[in-house]
């Protein structure tokens, strides 16, 4: 847990600028993210205020988010409660993670109205509440908590506000050496668990960090280390990190020296939360939204690797049928040592030079003739299968590729995607139309993602197949440049310049990389090539194409190079 409520604590102090400032805009992308928009000395600063299970947080971000045509209910209650009031006052509750907006304005009668906008940020059990501060009274909250789920606090319209239980811990900030050693038994072990049970607002990360830092943990270095720890943090002298290990990715107020990988330093905590759920939001929004869409392609490909097998088999028996017209013919050129009531006969092989025997077995209530007219319907039996399985084993190796193709794009899909990635496959019969809230205009094309090149040239990306023929069919120009990953599933890649600089093919090629099922790979071939030599084939699937006249390069695509390339492209 790296969100801890020492975290918080700087958190508060990052979102103090906002103080003063005006609520302009209101929007609920997500059922459980809002953002606002706050205008200050000029300038709109966006809030983010998430009260996701896993990804709990608040900071300042630059990240675009989508506004829902039709807002939430939450969303539009905030808008009549919250639009145009003034923030007076950004506090965090103790050194729990819990921050409170106190917020004021006038309200429909024109009177002096104050609110509180609290944001509890305590994983599965995070929430948004608004209150009214006079009546201490909820108005609304973005999860309902009925009685029947916590007895202790019910978090419904109309009921009063309870504060979370208070946590019998100290306040890291204000102990001495002797309360630290008063808390801590050194002959227990787990000294960081210890720390994280007695005091407040610590993660076990920081815990962890807190020992490793006292060398030979004892009675002298464990609480100098927290006191110096606990000073740095409170006097602001902070360095924001984002740090790479083999496992996983860890983000804190400085670098934890207990965890060995690359270091990342950013010049805000907002940024750096910014940087560190750049695609792992995402991925989990794409998640949670579009399960029902990935299992369906998951459970497709395992079908269709299956049939493959089972085709293959079919085939390799199909193809021994060249040996039932050896029986026909053998069998017919030596009717006369044929009776019926045989069960086999041994006959020269006279297509073998070495004069071989070959034993055929009969059917003892059939004639000479009907055994060799057996063999032959047999043998054009199976030429017969082995056409049609041939067929079906092309048809099925598309298939297989089509819904290959599907999971890479969902992989890199934003939950924006998954609307079109759903109609593609409704439109290809593979799942059945349900009912819409809302019904597509027939105008309504496909919008691909773009991107500047570093001297300014716009790079379009396709994130699914309606995505990839809409760029490559209709809105690329014959003489700009088309890229693509080598032989895999990925995104099509269009410059939207007919004589592009090597620095933006490289670029180009890098987004081809990253948005291709060789994302996590090294050294990434990337074919290219104008527009007038890619063409579709008449009956393909969606977002299928053959060109011709390509190049290659090869590239590494890294989500480090990716995020700054998207923030140099909002920028712009």
């Amino acid at each position: 847990m790296s969100f801890d409520g020492l975290f918080t604590y700087v958190m508060t102090k990052e979102l103090q600028v906002l103080i003063s400032g005006r609520i302009t805009k209101i929007h609920q992308p997500y059922p459980n993210e809002l953002i606002l928009v706050i205008r200050k000395d000029g300038e709109n600063r966006k809030l983010l205020i998430s009260a996701h299970p896993s990804f709990a947080r608040i900071q300042l971000t630059e990240t675009s988010l989508p506004n829902p045509k039709e807002p939430p209910m939450f969303c539009r209650l905030l808008r009549k409660h919250l639009e145009g009031f003034l923030i007076e006052q950004i506090e965090q509750m103790e050194l729990d993670r819990i921050v409170i907006f106190r917020i004021k304005g006038r309200d429909e009668l024109g009177d002096l109205s104050y609110k509180q906008l609290i944001v509890e940020m305590m994983g599965k059990h995070s929430n948004i509440v608004l209150m009214d501060e006079k009546k201490q009274t909820i108005i609304d909250c973005i999860k309902h908590v009925p009685h029947s789920v916590n007895r202790y606090r019910t978090l419904l319209p109309g009921q009063p506000y309870v504060w979370p239980p208070k946590q019998d811990k100290i306040n890291p900030f204000t102990c001495s050496t002797e309360n630290i050693l008063a808390e801590i038994d050194f002959n227990r072990g787990r000294l960081d668990k210890q720390i994280v049970n007695r005091f407040f607002g610590i993660s076990p990360l920081l815990a962890k960090e807190i020992v490793y830092l006292s060398g030979i943990a004892n009675r002298l270095t464990l609480p100098e280390a927290f006191l110096n720890v606990m000073k740095e943090i409170q006097s602001g002298k902070i360095t924001p990190s984002l740090i790479k290990t083999k496992e996983k990715d860890y983000f804190y107020l400085f670098p934890l020296k207990h965890l060995k990988g690359e270091i990342s330093e950013f010049s805000s905590l907002s940024a750096l939360l910014d940087r560190y759920y750049f695609e792992k939001a995402k991925r989990d929004r794409v998640k949670q939204i579009g399960g029902e869409i990935e299992r369906f392609i998951r459970n497709e490909i395992e079908k269709n690797i299956e049939k493959m097998k089972k085709l293959k088999e079919t085939l390799k028996e199909a193809e021994n049928c060249s040996n039932y017209q050896l029986y026909g013919e053998l069998l017919t050129a030596h009717l006369y040592q044929v009776k019926k009531g045989m069960t086999e006969i041994s006959l020269t092989n006279y297509y073998d030079e070495k004069g071989g025997i070959v034993t055929i077995k009969l059917d003892p209530n059939k004639t000479p003739s009907e055994n060799a007219q057996y063999y032959f319907n047999k043998y054009q039996k199976g030429k017969k299968t082995i056409s049609a399985v041939k067929e079906q084993l092309k048809i099925t190796e598309e298939e297989l590729k089509y819904f290959e193709s599907l999971l890479q794009q969902l992989e890199s899909a934003s939950p924006e995607d998954l609307d079109e990635m759903k109609e593609e496959l409704i439109e290809q019969g593979y799942i059945r139309k349900g009912k819409t809230k809302r019904k597509k205009k027939q105008t309504e094309l496909p919008k691909v993602e773009q991107y500047r090149s570093q001297d300014g040239t716009i790079i379009f990306v396709g994130k699914n197949n309606k995505q990839n023929d809409y760029l490559t069919m209709k809105l690329a120009k014959r003489e700009e440049i088309w890229l693509h990953a080598k032989d895999m599933p990925g995104s099509h890649v269009v410059i939207r310049s007919t004589n592009p600089s090597e620095q933006t093919i490289q670029e180009a090629a890098l987004l081809a990389a990253y948005f291709s099922k060789g994302r996590n790979s090294s050294n990434v071939p990337v074919d290219y090539t104008k527009v007038k030599y890619v063409r579709k084939p008449s009956g393909a699937k969606p977002g299928f194409v053959i060109y011709d006249h390509q190049q290659t390069v090869f590239v590494t695509p890294s989500e480090e190079k990716i995020y700054d390339f998207k923030n140099r492209s909002e920028t712009n």
